[in-house]
């Protein structure tokens, strides 16, 4: 099974992990704020993560990192 992390504090909220998962897993956390003030992304249901790392390549600022 695949893992994703995200350095949250480096997140700006783009959203572009989100368009780019084909499992739809990934959406933006609107439950908190990071340090910059934006929502950062998060994996909902990590089980389903096929490790395919759209989301990591999409990512302007590397925020992403995935374990296969």
């Amino acid at each position: 099974m695949a893992k994703v992390t995200f350095n949250e504090d480096r997140c700006k909220g783009c959203a572009l992990c989100v368009d780019a998962c084909p499992k739809k897993i990934v959406h933006m956390a609107t439950d908190r704020i990071n340090a910059k003030g934006f929502h950062p992304a998060t994996v909902t249901e990590m089980d389903k993560c096929i490790g395919c790392a759209f989301c990591a390549t999409m990512c302007p600022d590397v925020v992403i990192e995935v374990e296969r």
